[in-house]
């Protein structure tokens, strides 16, 4: 690369977030196009760091399908130690507990920096670490440098994600942009160059000037392509050979290739072909690679990448890279072998995208292997897909069961019929669900009982609990619960318990919080990580449709973290949604907003986890009366009705009634509260039967309260509106305050309506006066000036006591929030005012004058 013309100043950036990382981590995100310098940049900074600095460099691959954690094993060489020996087969949280310990290093040693390249190209599982090591830089002084090429990730590609969920205030974005013509013209004037057109041609991309600065012919050749083979041609043939071969290794080529051409090598070297990259040799960028490997005959390069099978079988190679040169090599046999190593290998990692990959790329070599080999294949490739959100694990899971069936073995048929019962209900079908998993009981109660036998139970258990079939549930719990202990199987025995939980607190048995507790408790001890999130996060939503909102609280502190440090972010995504609910309830807002957006930003998500946030999202936007709320509103109806279950039914009912209601139109709002008042009733959900009936009763049902409907619905529907204000105020709930004032003191509902920003009701309440013809109390102005900040009037109330010095405990005492509350509004602030501490916040607030 060139002298690091105008690059000064990204320089200074890392260097301020190396001194900044001595108080905490920080990440720096290094973008540009193919070419723009991304290396070169870290690596002038990593020279001028020098002894200040511990470099860890690891790199992803442009492989057919990327090797799981490939950069992590770069970097597990370079340190060392347990990581390195448990790279390869340890389990993922342990691997990354490995990484944060060796960055752990004690403020007089050199700050660790982890250099992290051509992200684009990442895997699944080093997608999961980037976003591991962002959200515990509060815990290492590392410094995180992440490159990619902006040009190749998309809107859907998931590292967009990753990057919005790092912390905000720890984060600096380095864009690198094209060289300036004057930049160019002095490159060529000290490589002696007369090149006037050099800018035109290149765009001021820095490699491409580099190279056609390098040329040896007059002029300036016009592409990438054309310089590259030019350099080529000025190779002996076998230096030529060794370069070709180079050309098709997507990363470096080590020793085990390149044995017995040393000489050739070095030529490559001197030539400036080829260039030295840790134990082996590449290109000095992917663009120079690809310009050769392409130019290569179909007939030649797969016989490079036989050439390579053959070197790499010998050596412990990755298996990824062994599935790369046997696809290209048109070795079917070799990928037969190998595609299944790297897809357990990639599962076992987390990347389980890459493990459906690599499962695609096997199962239509295998049609002539063993219907017992078939069908294992089938069914791990099912689990692959369904962790990675992939429709097809369903029609996976229903291959491998065509397969036990025809091999007439009846425990692998039972455990195949459970799967599929168990995918059925994820894919939105719980009646087939339902009847494939007493299918799937019939099988195994054939046989001696055995864990199979026991979990297909437990299966029973959870469907009849998700479908609020409660003593069903509680009954087909006990009977796993009996064989599970019997034969000493416990995961199958927490599985039941947390279903048993379940059940009891759906039929208002406060037994269930303390099983469901010794569930989480239980399966903590066991590392059963899954059960343990699940059997909190059962607890925790079922509160808040409860409106059991102290519970609530407690379980989300609790159980939150957790699932954070465990990685399982579909239920926290889901438990962000159900958190968003009762930030509502309770008239928080904007930490409601907060939380909703973040269940709903990642990976796409298939099933009802995602229902909660979007229900708490369009009841936010229907209130403030937002462009598109109704047909928010309408997307969680659609994704949530067709399961039948109270959980992803009545909520979205709800909301809908709401909209339809403020918008003036009773009998849409009378059709969606019917809609979800008959599954909350069959359910017998009080507060799903208490909130829709008072929709219904407002769209002019005149029939009174189910018997079954929660007490403060019942008094307003009964015309105790005073009753159920009180209620409501005790409970901390001041919209469902103003709702009931609205019935006999609307001045005061106003104000509370003003207050929330629900300007929706607000506007109907108003409406609804003058109709009757009273008086109509004013709104609130217009603020005179938009407040640049973004600040809200709490975030503000917020920040004034941040630069009092007060803690977050002392905010939540001194305005009546609970501190998650209060946690949530100081990072927002940090976010709006771009810093990344409470000192600076306070700084620039009184430099702004915001205070």
């Amino acid at each position: 690369m060139p002298p690091l013309l105008e690059r000064f100043a990204e320089l200074a950036v890392l260097d301020d977030l190396l001194v900044g990382s001595a108080a905490g981590g920080r990440v720096a995100v290094v973008s540009g196009e193919a070419g723009a310098g991304k290396s070169s940049l870290v690596a002038a900074f990593a020279e001028a760091a020098g002894a200040r600095a511990q470099m860890l460099w690891g790199a992803c691959d442009p492989l057919l399908t990327p090797r799981a954690l490939g950069p992590l094993h770069d970097i597990a060489r370079r340190l060392g130690g347990r990581l390195r020996d448990r790279i390869g087969d340890g389990p993922r949280g342990e691997v990354f507990d490995l990484l944060l310990e060796a960055l752990d290093r004690p403020p007089q040693a050199a700050r660790p920096v982890v250099v992290l390249e051509d992200l684009h190209w990442a895997d699944e599982a080093t997608l999961d670490m980037v976003s591991f090591l962002g959200r515990r830089l509060a815990l290492c002084r590392a410094l995180l440098v992440l490159t990619f090429r902006e040009d190749e990730i998309g809107p859907e590609h998931r590292l967009r994600t990753v990057l919005a969920g790092l912390p905000r205030g720890l984060v600096r974005r380095i864009s690198l942009p094209p060289l300036s013509p004057a930049a160019v013209a002095e490159l060529a004037h000290r490589a002696g160059r007369e090149a006037p057109d050099v800018y035109e041609v290149t765009g001021g991309n820095p490699l491409l000037v580099t190279e056609v600065l390098a040329a040896s012919a007059e002029g300036v050749p016009p592409t990438v392509r054309d310089l590259v083979l030019s350099r080529l041609a000025m190779l002996t043939p076998a230096a030529r050979e060794v370069a070709q071969l180079v050309s098709v290794v997507p990363s470096r080529a080590g020793r085990e290739l390149l044995a017995g051409r040393l000489t050739e090598v070095d030529e490559c070297l001197a030539r400036g072909v080829l260039t030295a990259n840790g134990t082996g040799v590449a290109f000095r960028h992917e663009l120079l690679r690809q310009a050769v490997e392409e130019n290569l005959s179909p007939v030649r390069r797969q016989s490079l990448h036989a050439e390579i099978l053959r070197s790499l079988e010998n050596e412990t190679a990755d298996p990824a890279s062994l599935v790369h040169h046997a696809h290209h090599a048109g070795d079917d046999a070799a990928v037969l072998r190998w595609a299944p190593i790297a897809a357990r290998r990639a599962a076992s990692l987390g990347a389980h995208h890459q493990a459906t990959a690599h499962y695609e790329r096997v199962l239509p070599l295998a049609a002539d292997r063993p219907a017992a080999e078939r069908a294992a294949l089938f069914e791990e490739y099912s689990e692959a897909a369904y962790h990675s959100g992939r429709a097809e694990a369903l029609d996976a899971s229903r291959a491998a069961l065509a397969l036990r069936t025809t091999l007439g073995e009846p425990v692998p048929i039972g455990v195949a019929l459970r799967w599929v019962s168990r995918l059925s209900w994820w894919n939105g079908r719980p009646d087939e669900a339902r009847e494939i998993g007493f299918r799937a009981v019939e099988v195994l109660e054939s046989q001696p009982p055995g864990a199979e036998l026991a979990a297909a139970y437990s299966n029973l258990s959870q469907l009849f609990m998700l479908r609020n079939e409660n003593r069903s549930a509680i009954e087909w719990g006990e009977r796993a619960t009996d064989l599970a202990r019997r034969i000493g199987d416990l995961d199958t025995e927490v599985h039941a318990l947390i279903n048993i939980g379940s059940a009891q607190l759906h039929l208002g048995d406060r037994t269930g919080v303390g099983n469901l507790r010794r569930a989480h408790e239980q399966a903590v001890a066991a590392g059963l990580d899954d059960h343990a999130g699940r059997a909190l996060t059962n607890l925790a939503s079922q509160s808040v449709d409860w409106f059991e909102f102290e519970t609530a609280e407690l379980t989300f502190d609790r159980i939150i973290p957790f699932l954070t440090a465990h990685d399982l972010d579909g239920y926290a995504r889901h438990l962000l949604g159900h958190r968003a609910r009762l930030h509502l309830a309770r008239g928080d807002w904007a930490a409601a907003e907060s939380d909703a957006t973040e269940g709903l930003t990642g990976p796409v998500m298939h099933g009802g986890g995602l229902i909660p946030a979007m229900v708490a999202r369009a009841t936010l936007r229907v209130r403030r009366d937002e462009p598109g709320a109704l047909e928010e509103a309408r997307r969680a109806a659609e994704r949530g009705y067709p399961t039948g279950e109270s959980q992803f039914v009545c909520p979205p009912a709800i909301v809908l009634a709401e909209a339809y209601w403020l918008a003036g139109d009773r009998n849409a709002c009378a059709t969606e509260a019917r809609r979800g008042l008959t599954v909350a009733l069959r359910a017998e959900h009080p507060w799903f039967a208490g909130e829709l009936a008072f929709w219904l009763w407002r769209a002019g049902d005149p029939a009174p309260a189910p018997a079954i409907a929660a007490k403060p619905f019942r008094q307003v529907i009964d015309g105790d509106w005073r009753a159920a204000a009180e209620h409501w105020r005790e409970a901390g709930c001041s919209y469902y305050v103003a709702c009931a004032l609205s019935h006999g003191e609307p001045a005061e509902a106003l104000r509370i309506f003003d207050r929330l920003g629900a300007v929706a009701p607000a506007r109907r309440l108003r409406a609804d006066l003058r109709d009757r013809g009273l008086s109509v109390p004013r709104g609130p102005r217009a603020a005179t000036a938009a407040d640049p900040t973004g600040l809200t009037g709490r975030q503000r109330e917020v920040l004034r006591l941040v630069a009092e010095g007060l803690s977050n405990a002392d905010i939540a005492a001194r305005l009546s929030l609970s501190a998650k509350t209060v946690d949530h509004h100081v990072s927002a602030v940090l976010t709006k005012l771009g810093v990344s501490s409470r000192g600076r916040a306070a700084a620039e607030a009184r430099a702004r004058d915001l205070l």
